[in-house]
């Protein structure tokens, strides 16, 4: 597998080109699960795209999504909470929806 993949120093990271890849596909997944480094594919001797292990697509892309979902969750409750014109106690609001459950 060393001969398969090289290093390129520019990115420093592995590269594998097209043709590697599909003779090879179950050792380059193994040296992403071993080393959780991303590998360059090339194709015609330029870069083409980046093949990253599922932990870095978690950390890169769905929790960068989740924590842009929970901001602007937050952002709404923040203005909803200026706007509001009820004048309650937060208190009283809670043992109400607690009184409306038990019905």
């Amino acid at each position: 597998m060393t001969n398969d993949i090289k290093r390129v120093t520019i990115w420093n990271m592995k590269k594998i080109n097209s043709l590697q890849l599909r003779q090879s596909l179950s050792k380059v997944i193994l040296v992403l699960q071993k080393t959780g480094e991303p590998i360059l594919l090339e194709k015609g001797r330029k870069p083409a795209a980046v093949i990253i292990s599922l932990d870095d697509f978690k950390k890169r892309f769905l929790e960068k999504d989740a924590d842009e979902k929970r901001s602007m969750v937050i952002q709404k409750i923040r203005m909803m909470a200026r706007e509001s014109s009820v004048k309650e106690s937060s208190e009283n609001l809670i043992r109400e929806l607690r009184d409306h459950e038990s019905i």
